[in-house]
């Protein structure tokens, strides 16, 4: 790590908590579903790439059909990071196209049109337009969390490139409607072009490999919707074999693509997805993705959830890159990057956040989503210290929500204080298969959606039993962790929590020698008759902090 980078993370951690950052009016127009945006609805993308590696550049085009659902403006928001710039646009009707006027601003592209001018278009009409564009894509500096173009080789030299932009943003490669919210309903199709004799690799099936002149062209084909920042590509010398599982909704293809040194230990590693995918059924519900399968692609990072074709980079070790990042002792059980990032084909990829602000719903449930996982492996007991231990990880620099509007994903925090969040619904429902068909109806009823969290938060309260409010509230928008304060005098135990939201309370057992007692406390002052003694313990199982006040 350079100095630049300790230095920049020194700051990061030293912010105080709920910091607050001035937002530009390209965060805005990023984040928000603004006046080139709010009329249109995309139902397909058609990307063609072509990559030319010894420069570092692509050019390609992006056909979007869209379908109108709004007055439309003046002009339709195209998003596209420098230094990639957009050629031309074309209106497409039918076999004809029609020239398009664009104006750039920062990242994004206003496209309109003075001889069919957009706001003539049909309320409830379907449209295409076609872009062209090149330029050399932004090349990743830490990915996957810092990301873009990964311009690597392998060990023995041969080109191995990939992109990651979760967070960067789609448009960071393609021109897009970069909006969360909005997934082609209809799927999308990967056109991946390039010279030599590597493999090129994207989401969906493969539909065939034609010679275009001296490029050979990838076609991949989606079914689904797919978020934007889960569109990818592979290209490496790889080796390749497919299987099947038989699953919930019946038979699973599963392709593998691994670089062609690493097959043998591969084919050991990831004899786990099998266990994982029956695992997974059993707590989530049925694969969301029959229809384009399951891939796990060796990339070169360290993981990314991509829609039906997983980025692995674990280097073939157990738990995290060889850390078990619980300090459980239970997380060097599995292979980390698997297992987490396969879960966010239910929670992030099927189930996606309307704004980036609420990615908790993919990060927090899918880091539980590993505790599931190591239940089915190593029992209830085991899985709940896993996932005790993750705490160790929690910043509360930051509240897990982030601002809607202006691209602001929220705080690290919602990957293990998510995770936390779960465990603690978990321990309040107090009924494993109650929680688990919760699980199960999350998956089932906003299966293929975007969502708020408040949707999420409402159907979790209503299929456990539980009033949830101030919980959420407590936990997803402050930094506070409820503290306990308690005092034993006169023959009871006196209690109550400090930094809560108003309404909050925790239903915890406290415990003394012989002496156990069921109790909820709440941000006022309760007491119960006491013999216990004075050394006092409270469950684990809640995030909280404890103080005796005497």
């Amino acid at each position: 790590m350079n100095k630049i980078v300790q230095i920049l993370l020194l700051m990061w951690y030293l912010l105080p908590a709920n910091t607050t950052f001035a937002y530009t009016h390209a965060d805005t127009l990023r984040g928000s579903n603004g006046r080139g945006r709010e009329w249109w609805d995309v139902q397909k993308y058609v990307l063609h790439v072509a990559f030319d590696f010894p420069n570092r550049s692509i050019k390609g085009s992006s056909f979007i059909n869209f379908n109108v659902i709004n007055t439309p403006s003046d002009s339709m928001q195209i998003d596209l990071q420098q230094p990639m710039q957009i050629d031309s646009v074309l209106f497409v009707n039918g076999f004809a196209t029609e020239p398009m006027n664009f104006a750039k601003e920062g990242n994004v592209f206003w496209v309109f049109s003075a001889r069919n001018p957009l706001h003539n278009w049909a309320i409830g009409g379907n449209y295409s337009i076609l872009i062209f564009y090149d330029g050399k894509p932004r090349a990743a500096i830490n990915p996957p969390w810092d990301g873009g173009f990964s311009w690597d080789k392998d060990s023995m030299g041969n080109p191995w490139t990939s992109v990651s932009c979760q967070g960067l943003g789609a448009s960071v490669w393609w021109p897009c409607k970069d909006a969360q919210w909005d997934e082609p309903d209809n799927g999308m199709d990967v056109h991946l072009l390039l010279k030599g004799d590597q493999q090129a690799i994207s989401n969906g099936r493969l539909v065939d490999v034609t010679d275009q002149n001296d490029l050979k062209d990838y076609h991949w084909h989606v079914e689904n919707p797919i978020n934007n920042y889960d569109v990818t590509f592979y290209i490496g010398d790889y080796a390749h074999w497919h299987d099947t599982l038989m699953g919930e909704k019946g038979k699973l293809d599963l392709d593998f693509w691994v670089l062609k040194y690493n097959e043998q230990r591969a084919r050991k590693q990831f004899e786990v997805v099998k266990s994982m995918i029956h695992c997974y059924e059993y707590w989530m519900g049925p694969y969301p993705f029959y229809e384009d399968g399951y891939k796990l692609v060796e990339a070169p990072y360290l993981g990314m959830e991509h829609q039906s074709a997983i980025a692995y980079g674990n280097k073939y070790k157990m738990g995290y890159l060889g850390s078990d990042r619980s300090m459980s002792g239970y997380g060097l059980d599995f292979d980390y990057i698997i297992i987490h990032e396969s879960g966010h084909e239910w929670f992030g990829n099927s189930i996606t956040a309307r704004d980036i602000a609420d990615n908790w719903v993919h990060e927090g449930i899918t880091t539980y989503c590993e505790s599931l996982f190591a239940e089915c492996l190593l029992g209830k007991e085991k899985a709940m210290k896993y996932c005790r231990g993750e705490r160790i990880n929690i910043l509360n620099n930051k509240a897990i929500i982030g601002d809607y509007g202006v691209n602001d994903e929220g705080g690290n925090d919602m990957y293990d204080k998510g995770a936390a969040i779960m465990y603690m619904i978990r321990v309040m429902t107090n009924d494993d298969e109650r929680f688990r068909l919760m699980l199960r109806g999350l998956s089932g009823n906003f299966y293929h959606q975007v969502v708020t969290t408040g949707e999420i938060e409402d159907y979790i309260s209503k299929h456990t039993g539980l009033d949830l409010k101030a919980f959420f509230d407590q936990y997803l928008r402050t930094t506070n962790i409820p503290k306990l304060d308690y005092y034993i005098k006169d023959g009871k135990l006196n209690y109550r929590f400090n930094d809560v939201v108003p309404g909050f309370s925790l239903p915890l057992t406290v415990t003394a020698g012989e002496t156990t007692e069921a109790i909820r406390v709440s941000g006022n002052w309760a007491s119960i008759k006491w013999k216990g003694g004075f050394n006092v313990k409270f469950s684990n199982d809640f995030l909280i902090k404890v103080k005796n006040e005497e």
